[in-house]
């Protein structure tokens, strides 16, 4: 019996690994059951075709899929008796320097890939997509719908799930078990192939190094927000087959694969490369340097937590 306790319960309460099981499952069966349905309500009662790759759809999906992340982050933070935003995301740092450098970070990165399109001639510029209003309006929904993708998915990869897993396993394990999930979360997208797959856990792991240096998620929200921002809205690019909606220009992309990502748009593109390494050095060199605090100060990855029932 007493071996049986000690495979679940450690000295500060339930292990951090069923911890983690408990939360992921709790996500999948909310995915499963709650959201598709709510997502449709929504979308229907807002008159936003739901599947469409627009800032629109995009914001109903991401308002739905933050509060539902939050609700359950907050059950969890409840039980260890700490902030619903403590695990990497304080409020009060909200849109700050971690951010701002994040942001200019992913911005950098896609546009050294339009640039390396454009230059190839991958990628052909016709005109301006955008009349009348639509030029201050798609802007401003586009900026939203990536802020809510931003915030979203690293409070669900990078929050929570990755402290759990961090406190229990050690950060390199964890790190590759989240972004394993992160990059197998995309595996649904239509025409998915190898390289696509291999950049996004490359730029998993590097928003997990981001994490661990800086001791925040806003980084990795600003790098996040404005590197989606940019390949959607910026440069228009595919993904999954689909074509953004209320994107910045009339683009066409009459390249090979390996230079426009093809279906795939620029994740997949060969230029991806060189600015994923060049982010990663500058992150584990260099942003450590000017990081306010560590990880451990501020996610307690050594601070004793009280029992999840």
């Amino acid at each position: 019996m007493r071996g049986v306790k000690w495979l679940f319960v450690g000295r500060h309460g339930l292990r951090h690994g069923w911890r983690f099981l408990i939360f992921a499952a709790a996500i999948i069966v909310a995915v499963q059951f709650l959201e598709q349905p709510a997502i449709g309500f929504l979308a229907a009662k807002l008159h936003v075709a739901p599947n469409a790759l627009s800032a629109p759809s995009i914001i109903v999906s991401g308002a739905f899929d933050l509060i539902l992340i939050l609700i359950l982050t907050g059950v969890v933070a409840r039980f260890e008796r700490r902030r619903i935003d403590g695990y990497g995301l304080p409020i009060n740092e909200a849109f700050g320097g971690f951010f701002w450098n994040g942001a200019i970070a992913g911005f950098a990165t896609i546009a050294f890939v339009g640039a390396g399109m454009l230059i190839t001639g991958g990628m052909s510029i016709q005109a301006i997509a955008l009349r009348g209003s639509d030029l201050t309006t798609s802007p401003f929904l586009w900026l939203v719908a990536m802020l809510f993708v931003g915030v979203t998915e690293e409070y669900v990869f990078r929050g929570y799930a990755l402290q759990s897993l961090w406190r229990g396993a050690g950060f390199w394990p964890a790190t590759l078990i989240t972004t394993a999930l992160f990059a197998g979360a995309h595996l649904s997208k239509p025409h998915e192939n190898a390289i696509d797959i291999g950049i996004i856990f490359a730029l998993g792991v590097l928003l997990c190094v981001s994490v661990r240096v800086t001791g925040s998620l806003w980084w990795a929200v600003g790098w996040h927000a404005a590197f989606d921002f940019g390949q959607f809205f910026m440069i228009g690019t595919r993904n999954g087959g689909q074509v953004p909606q209320g994107r910045l220009f009339d683009a066409t992309f009459v390249g090979p694969a390996w230079i426009t990502g093809g279906e795939l748009g620029t994740e997949a593109s060969y230029f991806m490369i060189p600015p994923t390494i060049a982010t990663f050095f500058y992150v584990y060199f260099f942003l450590r340097g000017g990081a306010r605090r560590t990880a451990k100060q501020a996610f307690g990855t050594s601070a004793s937590t009280t029992h999840i029932a």
